[in-house]
């Protein structure tokens, strides 16, 4: 599991990142409540380029807040690559950021399927004036918080990845 400090290093190197790029970010969160948005904002100056973020729990707030389709939700669910890509399209065009993460999984420590396991995490990418949206499947293992800090880590591993290419 990673450390506090090696959390806090990481979030410096995306806003240093963001900064560099002039980007805003926002994020889209579903399993880890809203932890990501917390990671990037406990670094004094995020500011600079952190826009907002959005926690949809709840099919509804999906649908009403980042407008996920109903026929989604239905037929694939909350936990999906088609999910997490209408979130994280939704982030961007609901913001001023220009980059967006989104993330939807099972946490645990009840919830899991056979098919979709505690520990399933979907998380997309998507940066304005880029056709090309990037979506991973992820099993993390642990508990839910266990779960919940590997997602927060990936998605900003995720920025860095993106940044890098651009």
């Amino acid at each position: 599991m990673m450390s506090r400090s090696s959390l806090e290093t990481l979030v410096a190197e995306v806003g240093d990142a963001l900064k560099k790029h002039d980007k805003l970010i926002v994020t889209a969160e579903s399993c880890t409540g809203g932890l990501i948005a917390e990671a990037l904002t406990s670094v004094a100056g995020s500011t600079a380029w952190f826009d907002r973020a959005f926690v949809t729990y709840s099919y509804e707030s999906k649908h009403e807040m980042l407008g996920v389709k109903e026929v989604t939700l239905q037929h694939k669910g909350a936990v999906s690559q088609e999910c997490v890509e209408e979130m994280v399209i939704g982030a961007l065009q609901e913001s001023h950021a220009a980059i967006s993460i989104a993330c939807s999984g099972i946490a645990g420590p009840g919830g899991g399927t056979p098919d979709k396991p505690v520990g399933t995490v979907w998380i997309s990418w998507a940066m304005q004036g880029h056709d090309e949206i990037i979506s991973k499947l992820y099993h993390f293992d642990g508990d839910r918080n266990a779960v919940r800090l590997a997602c927060t880590v990936e998605a900003l591993q995720g920025v860095l990845r993106l940044l890098s290419e651009d």
